[in-house]
């Protein structure tokens, strides 16, 4: 039953992303009332509210590398890598079939991660790597035990997200999440960058976890709690 309500609450959790991060895409490319500051914002804010909403019953990670990243770092059980990840991607996908159903398939591509005009896949999958970093790293150093401190992680992570997008938006798409962005391209029928946001937000966690070893040294018993919920 417990490990019903974790897959449970990482498929919402990644529902809620998915529809924030690619309807205001949507909503941003269409010529909508979506100003670039506030498409940002609303993806900090829902990262925010995910972590305040489930952190307690599955860790609220929403992204298959952020649960990548715990499970190098030995916070989680490898046990609940595969079904983490599928939950997770049946949550985007079912956000993103919402999507196609509001707005049609056509528009769901431009709520999809891509790279700028300007700027090459390669270019775009390092910029992946960097900003998955810095979200890893700052969820990894603000992980706490108990709820009422580490519910306060959900600031710094919403923030951590926004300010990413902020100075990186216009390379990669600022998506750190394989799922929010697969999900979309796939249904969407845009699926050749794809590799992009597996290879980059992996990579970007890996690291994350490797400089916090350095950091703060293996892992502690409040970061596993931290990391899987109640």
């Amino acid at each position: 039953m417990q490990s019903i309500r974790k897959l449970s609450a990482e498929a919402i959790a990644t529902f809620v992303i998915t529809l924030a991060a690619t309807s205001v895409d949507i909503l941003y490319y269409t010529g909508h009332h979506i100003d670039y500051v506030s498409r940002w914002l609303a993806r900090g804010f829902a990262t925010a509210v995910v972590i305040y909403a489930f952190s307690d019953i599955s860790g609220a990670h929403a992204d298959p590398a952020i649960t990548l990243g715990f499970a190098l770092r030995r916070d989680l059980p490898v046990r609940f890598v595969l079904p983490y990840w599928i939950a997770q991607f049946a949550g985007a996908f079912l956000a993103s079939a919402l999507l196609m159903a509001l707005f049609g398939r056509a528009a769901l591509p431009l709520g999809a991660s891509h790279p700028g005009i300007s700027f090459s896949p390669l270019t775009a999958m390092l910029c992946e790597i960097v900003l998955t970093f810095i979200l890893m790293l700052t969820i990894l150093l603000t992980a706490r035990e108990q709820a009422s401190v580490g519910k306060q992680s959900a600031l710094a992570v919403g923030l951590a997200v926004a300010a990413c997008g902020f100075f990186a938006g216009p390379i990669s798409g600022a998506s750190m999440n394989p799922a929010r962005s697969i999900a979309p391209q796939l249904l969407g029928g845009s699926y050749a960058i794809s590799w992009i946001y597996v290879v980059g937000p992996c990579l970007g966690a890996a690291l994350a976890v490797a400089a916090h070893w350095l950091l703060c040294g293996g892992p502690s018993p409040e970061e596993r709690k931290a990391a899987e919920g109640g």
